[in-house]
C-alpha cells in the first residue's frame, strides 16, 4: 500500500465499525500544559472527563503531532519530530468489556486486515505496582485472541502506563503490539485522572485511547528497514545528497516539522513554540552545512514536503507561499548567525585551550570543564549571537575538543532557567495584569484585555494566544501570536465584538476552583509553569473564560467604549495592539 492507501484503509476500517472519523486538529492546541499536539487524544481530552462529545462516543482520527523530547534520537530508523498518529478513541462507548473490544479491534486490523505476521509480533501488558494493579485482564484477552502463538511480556510504569497528555488529565495502563521488535500500536485504558500533585483518582467513565505511529506502520507494511525509505520520506531523501545518512535523515525530518508548524501559524521566534521551530530549522540548516549543501537548500525540500501531503492536508497548498517565505527568511538569517557564531566558537576554543586548531594539535589533553567562565562565555554566545549550545557542542566534536558535555549542559540549563525566571517574574506582572493598589481605570482596561483576546480568537483563529500585556492608567497594550499584519476589516470586526460585549453590560464573574476543574471547564491559561492548587477563573458569559489573577471591573458596561488606536509588530510572529477606553460618542 502507498501511504495514502494505508491512511484511508485505517480510517475506513473504523468507520465501518461505528466510529466517527474526525479530522486532525491543529498542531497548536488550547492545552496550556503542552506546546503542541503530541497525541491523537489531545483534542478529545474533555470527553474523557464527562463532557459530551459532538462526534458520539466512538471516534477515530489521523492526527498531526510534533514531539521534540526524542530529538536527539532522530536519525535512527524510526524516531521523528513530526509524525502522524492513527488512533481510535472511546468515551464510554465500548461498554463493560472495553478492554476486550479495544484489543479485538486492534488485533483484527493488524493480523486479519493487514495480514502482518503474528510470528514476528509480541504483546506487552502492565505488570502492576503499588498504586495500580497488574493488567491480568489484557494478558488473558491476548491469550484468547492469539492462542498458543501469543508472546506476552510484562513491564512497569515507564513502559506500560501512559499519560497524562500534558501535566494533568486522563491516564492509565497500556497494552502494546510490537512487530519486528518495534512498537507499533499502544492501547491506553484511561481508568484514572492524574492531578497536579501526581495523585491518581479512578475515572467514573472508562475510556480507550489508542495510538499507532503511521510512519512506523507504513515502514512495516511497505517492508522497509527505516521510515525514511517509505514514500513519505523517499522523495525528500532523494533531494539531500551526502554520505552522512544521519544528517540527511535529520534534515528530512526537520523540514517536515517546519512546514507543518508554519502552516498552523507558528513562526520562528525566541518564545515557546516559535523557539522550537527556530531550533528545528536552524538544526536542519547546520546539518546542511556539514553536508556542503547550498545556502538555500531547504526551499526545494519544503516544496517536496508540500507535494507529498497537499492532497491529505489541503491547508498546505493554501499556505504554501507563507511557508516558503518563512523558511527562506529564517534560513538566510541563521546562515549569517552561523558564520559569525562559528568565528566566535573558534576564538573561544583558542582562548580555552591555548591553541587555534584542536583537530591537529596533540597538546589538547585536558577536558574543558563546566567552570563559571566557560558557562558565562557559552551563555553570552547564546544570548548575543543566537548560537545554540548544541551547535557549539557539535563544533567542539568536529575539532576533537575534549569537554565535560553533561556538566556544561547541566550548568548552562541552570543559568538559562534563572534567566527565564527573572524574565517570567517581569512577565507575570504583565500577564497577571495588575496587582497591589489598583485604580478603577486599570481594572476596566484589564477586563478589556480579556474581551480583546476573545475577539481576536474569533476574528483571526484559535492559534491566537496572549503573549503579554501592559496596562497604564489610560491605555492597554496587548501582544498576541499571529503571523501577519491585521487588515482594516479584521480590526473593525475585533473592535465591534468588544464593544458589543460592553453594550450587553454583562457581569464579570469570579470563581475559585482547582486548576483541573478550570481547564476541564474550558478556561484558557497561558503559563506553562506549575499552577497553585486553586486558581481564579474570570468569566464573561458567552465571551471569555480565563485563569487570571485579576482584579476586574464588575460589569462589561463599566468599560463604556473600546477603541483600537494602533496595531503593529512586536516581534517575529507576535503582533501588538494598543487600545483605549472612553465615553460612548
Amino acid at each position: 500500500m502507498t501511504s495514502k492507501e494505508l491512511r484511508k484503509f485505517f480510517l475506513d476500517y473504523f468507520a465501518k465499525r461505528g466510529h466517527k472519523i474526525v479530522p486532525s486538529s491543529s498542531l497548536v492546541t488550547d492545552d496550556p500544559s503542552v506546546l503542541f499536539a503530541t497525541a491523537g487524544m489531545q483534542q478529545f481530552k474533555p470527553f474523557y472527563l464527562g463532557q459530551d462529545s459532538p462526534y458520539g462516543k466512538n471516534v477515530a482520527s489521523c492526527q498531526k503531532c510534533v514531539r521534540t523530547s526524542d530529538i536527539d534520537e532522530v536519525g535512527d530508523h524510526s524516531h521523528l519530530t513530526f509524525f502522524e498518529m492513527l488512533g481510535n478513541f472511546s468515551f464510554g462507548g465500548y461498554g463493560e468489556d472495553f478492554k476486550g473490544e479495544a484489543i479485538k479491534l486492534a488485533y483484527n486490523f493488524i493480523f486479519e486486515e493487514l495480514k502482518l505476521s503474528l510470528q514476528d509480533s509480541y504483546f506487552t501488558v502492565f505488570e502492576g505496582d503499588a498504586a495500580v494493579p497488574a493488567d491480568k485482564e489484557s494478558e488473558a484477552i491476548w491469550g484468547r485472541m492469539a492462542g498458543s502463538r501469543a508472546t506476552i511480556q510484562r513491564y512497569g510504569r515507564s513502559d506500560n502506563f501512559w499519560g497524562p497528555t500534558g501535566e494533568v488529565g486522563p491516564c492509565g495502563p497500556t497494552t502494546e503490539i510490537h512487530y519486528k521488535n518495534t512498537e507499533i500500536w499502544n492501547i491506553v485504558f484511561n481508568e484514572y485522572y492524574q492531578g497536579l500533585d501526581s495523585s491518581l483518582k479512578p475515572l467514573a467513565q472508562k475510556g480507550i485511547d489508542t495510538g499507532m505511529g503511521f510512519e512506523r506502520l507504513l515502514m512495516m507494511v511497505q517492508d522497509k528497514g527505516t521510515v525514511f525509505e517509505t514514500d513519505l520520506f523517499a522523495p525528500i531523501m532523494g533531494k539531500i545528497p551526502g554520505a552522512d545518512m544521519r544528517a540527511r535523515r535529520i534534515i528530512a525530518d526537520h523540514i517536515k516539522s517546519s512546514v507543518f508548524l508554519i502552516c498552523d501559524g507558528v513562526l520562528p521566534s525566541n518564545l515557546e513554540r516559535g523557539y522550537v521551530l527556530r531550533r528545528i530549522l536552524r538544526r536542519a540548516t547546520r546539518y546542511g552545512r556539514l553536508l556542503g549543501l547550498p545556502r538555500d537548500f531547504l526551499m526545494p525540500l519544503a516544496e517536496t514536503v508540500i507535494g507529498i501531503y497537499r492532497e491529505v492536508y489541503l491547508e498546505l497548498a493554501v499556505n504554501e507561499d507563507n511557508i516558503l517565505t518563512a523558511i527562506h527568511a529564517e534560513q538566510d538569517k541563521f546562515e549569517k548567525v552561523i558564520d559569525e557564531g562559528l568565528r566566535e566558537v573558534k576564538a573561544l576554543e583558542k582562548t580555552l585551550t591555548g591553541v587555534s586548531d584542536g583537530a591537529n594539535d596533540p597538546r589538547i589533553v585536558a577536558e574543558l570543564s563546566a567552570s563559571d567562565d566557560m558557562i558565562n562565555r557559552l551563555f553570552d554566545l547564546y544570548q548575543s549571537k543566537g548560537m545554540p549550545l548544541e551547535l557549539v557542542f557539535e563544533e567542539f566534536d568536529n575539532d576533537h575538543i575534549h569537554y565535560d558535555k553533561a556538566g556544561i549542559q547541566e550548568r548552562f540549563n541552570e543559568k538559562l532557567k534563572k534567566h527565564q525566571e527573572i524574565s517570567r517574574a517581569g512577565a507575570e506582572k504583565k500577564f497577571g495584569g495588575v496587582g497591589g493598589e489598583v485604580s478603577e481605570e486599570a481594572k476596566k482596561l484589564h477586563t478589556a484585555t480579556h474581551l480583546l483576546h476573545s475577539a481576536l480568537r474569533k476574528v483571526l483563529g484559535l492559534h491566537v494566544k496572549q503573549m503579554g500585556s501592559d496596562i497604564t492608567s489610560d491605555r492597554l497594550r496587548f501582544d498576541f501570536s499571529h503571523p501577519a499584519k491585521m487588515t482594516a476589516e479584521e480590526l473593525v470586526k475585533t473592535e465591534e465584538l468588544v464593544n458589543y460585549a460592553i453594550r450587553e453590560d454583562l457581569p464579570v464573574d469570579k470563581e475559585v476552583m482547582s486548576y483541573e476543574e478550570a481547564i476541564a471547564g474550558g478556561a484558557l491559561a497561558f503559563f506553562r509553569e506549575k499552577y497553585p492548587a486553586e486558581v481564579n477563573v474570570y468569566s464573561i458569559k458567552g465571551y471569555s473564560k480565563e485563569i487570571c489573577a485579576g482584579p476586574h471591573a464588575e460589569r462589561t458596561g463599566d468599560l463604556l467604549q473600546f477603541r483600537i488606536v494602533k496595531e503593529e509588530s512586536s516581534s517575529a510572529g507576535v503582533r501588538r495592539i494598543k487600545a483605549v477606553l472612553g465615553q460612548v460618542k
